[in-house]
């Protein structure tokens, strides 16, 4: 794996060696300092991917290291180690950029468990921003916020389409985003200083669609009292996007067939062809071979607009794309709504990363601005997400709430001793003062009873070097 680099801040020598040790052990690139004074002059000089700071230190504090951490390079992550009368200062710091905070005392494998959710969190951040200058800056393509595979596969080949003039067909669920690509299509292509129109053909009722895709003639039909120019000649030289091409009529259907074969449309009740120079994108969110086998949609038309194929997937197959997206509707919302930043719980950001979302991006992007709009919090909590109460208490169980039970097994004083003694010794990290101050025991019957029972010192982290 790539070296992470990370700066330990702690003036503590016994802990701080030890901190070190633990992350060099595991790969990582380490440095180690006694102060905030040395962090912050380090910060000014060298970027980390990590920082981990005690909060309580003598002058310059973990809270002044955070704030030069984030002044420096706002992708690194800073953990804060504190001890419980401090956790309400770590809380707040959360707030203020923190990525989490750990309590003396605490193990080896804890700190190094929060650190590498910390990285992987910033390694994702990097990657996003590289994936951002090497696709959407070079294709704009604006709104398109993705880090999964199947995403970026979706904009490679949406990036070879810009450059033709083929005909697409975009598939996908509804709210996954088909407009928002067919935009990217058009405005990474020559034809973008032409107009993109965009027409839901669902929503048109039957006996205007013709008309309104290809106008007519005065006199035509009843009402027909001037002659109307229709949306493909609206789109001349540019693009037309065809939403919901599957809801067309038989005989609109005809008059496509005829335009992609052709270039040419008829107004309804005119007699003379017009020869008109449009792209058409075609997106549904429908199975349209099924529509053809029904009889519903011609075959012959599908293999017209079936010349190249973009199909978006659904949000809950690309669910690491979720906690981007959010950040970027929190983000857009706040602005537009002028509101204070927010964020979500732990507890809510589980609810929605594990949520199907069956209005996919649509629905996210609602739910977010709702809540924006409505929470007086700054930490948006499970209670005021607009989630259906079925799947919300599915969604808000804990990972682990179905454990198996045990069976009932009869312990011998001795075994029970020695199980508290070695709960106690990793409960406090192997400090042997508090573990027999605990017990109600002294030192030395504590070192004589782990002695007797043959427990093997951890070595883990001891708080007797804590603030």
């Amino acid at each position: 794996m790539d070296e992470n680099k990370i700066l330990i801040v702690e003036d503590q020598d016994a802990m701080r060696e030890s901190l070190v040790i633990a992350f060099r052990d595991e790969g990582y690139q380490v440095e180690g300092v006694a102060s905030g004074e040395e962090a912050i002059q380090k910060l000014s000089n060298d970027v980390y991917d990590l920082i981990i700071t005690d909060l309580k230190m003598k002058k310059v504090d973990g809270l002044e290291v955070l704030k030069a951490a984030k002044t420096a390079n706002t992708a690194s992550e800073v953990v804060l180690i504190t001890a419980y009368g401090t956790i309400s200062t770590a809380v707040q710091a959360i707030r203020d950029g923190a990525y989490d905070y750990v309590t003396k005392p605490f193990r080896h494998h804890e700190i190094l468990k929060v650190a590498k959710k910390a990285i992987e969190k910033k390694n994702l951040k990097d990657r996003v921003k590289y994936l951002e200058g090497e696709i959407r800056d070079k294709y704009r393509f604006e709104g398109v916020v993705s880090n999964s595979n199947a995403m970026l596969e979706v904009l490679k080949v949406t990036a070879h389409v810009c450059h033709t003039d083929s005909t697409v067909l975009i598939t996908g669920e509804s709210g996954t985003g088909k407009e928002l690509i067919a935009r990217a299509i058009h405005y990474n292509s020559p034809r973008k200083d032409a107009p993109f129109v965009v027409i839901n053909c669902g929503a048109l009722p039957e006996n205007l669609q013709e008309s309104e895709l290809f106008g007519h003639v005065r006199g035509s039909f009843t009402g027909a009292i001037k002659d109307k120019v229709g949306l493909f000649q609206h789109a001349q030289k540019g693009t037309i996007l065809l939403d919901e091409i599957g809801e067309t009529l038989p005989s609109t259907q005809v008059k496509l067939l005829r335009f992609l074969q052709d270039g040419e449309i008829r107004p309804v009740g005119g007699n003379k062809p017009i020869y008109v120079d449009t792209r058409i994108i075609a997106a549904t969110n429908e199975n349209l071979e099924k529509a053809v086998e029904s009889g519903r949609f011609r075959k012959d038309l599908f293999y017209r607009i079936n010349v190249i194929r973009v199909h978006l997937p659904s949000l809950r197959e690309r669910r690491e794309d979720i906690p981007l997206l959010i950040d970027y509707f929190l983000k857009k919302f706040s602005d537009k709504l002028e509101k204070a930043n927010k964020t979500f719980s732990k507890e809510a950001m589980h609810v929605l990363a594990n949520y199907d979302w069956p209005g996919n991006i649509r629905e996210l992007q609602n739910v977010v601005e709702r809540v924006v709009a409505l929470s007086k919090n700054e930490i948006i909590g499970v209670d005021e997400l607009p989630i259906p109460v079925e799947e919300l208490a599915a969604l808000n169980k804990k990972p682990f709430e179905q454990e198996k039970k045990k069976s009932f097994i009869v312990t011998t004083l001795a075994e029970q001793e020695k199980n508290a003694i070695i709960d106690a010794l990793n409960k406090y990290g192997g400090n042997q003062t508090k573990v027999a101050q605990t017990l109600g025991i002294s030192t030395t019957t504590l070192w004589r009873k782990i002695k007797k029972y043959r427990i093997k010192p951890q070595h883990e982290i001891s708080d007797d070097v804590g603030n």
